[in-house]
């Protein structure tokens, strides 16, 4: 098998690697191994890790972004916009465990050259797009921490699964994509949206 895994391969087995050990536990070499590829033809790919980590981020949110993109620029109202968008949100984060690990990783200790790599090229897109939305929908609160809040409310709400089904109260239910939608956007309707907004929804 060695020689035989290609350029996407590789970075789909590194962002697996970089979100279960974090940036700084990985080396080029454990990629490289479990890749079943010599060090060498991983290099042959790759300068450094730095520019394999850069390229695997980049392929794992394109598609990500780009869906979520479609439907904040779609034509439908702006309420409805953010309710398909935590919809697609929580379910992108109920499907891929991977993309859910690395956010929690780069979080918990990117350094501050990764995090602006992250804001700029790969969210901040979807971000400038997420903040003209939430002024459009809530003027009298603050667009940025509107939309930070939004999606803050959905990370947690998947990043706490493995200790919620252990505290009291606790349904299965509760770890439906479908549910913890419903409930952000519930949240969001009766606490945060413009009062005068909740009756055309």
């Amino acid at each position: 098998m060695a020689g035989r895994i290609n350029r996407k391969e590789i970075l789909v087995v590194a962002m697996q690697q970089f979100s279960n050990r974090g940036y700084a536990g990985v080396s080029m070499r454990n990629i490289a191994s479990a890749c079943q590829l010599n060090i060498g033809s991983l290099y042959h790919h790759f300068n450094d890790k730095q520019e394999l980590y850069l390229a695997a981020v980049q392929q794992a949110f394109t598609g990500r972004s780009a869906h979520l993109l479609a439907v904040l620029k779609s034509n439908k109202p702006p309420q409805n916009r953010l309710s398909s968008l935590i919809d697609v949100l929580c379910q992108i984060l109920d499907e891929d465990q991977t993309f859910l690990k690395f956010v929690q990783r780069e979080l918990l200790d990117g350094d501050e050259r990764r995090l602006k790599y992250l804001a700029n090229q790969v969210f901040g897109t979807l971000i400038i797009e997420l903040n003209q939305l939430c002024r459009q929908i809530s003027p009298q609160l603050d667009p940025v921490l509107l939309a930070n809040t939004i999606i803050g409310m959905v990370l947690h709400l998947f990043q706490s699964a493995p200790l919620r089904q252990h505290l009291p109260g606790f349904q299965q239910e509760h770890q439906q994509p479908e549910i913890i939608s419903q409930h952000v956007q519930q949240i969001l309707w009766q606490g945060l949206i413009s009062p005068h907004l909740r009756g055309s929804l």
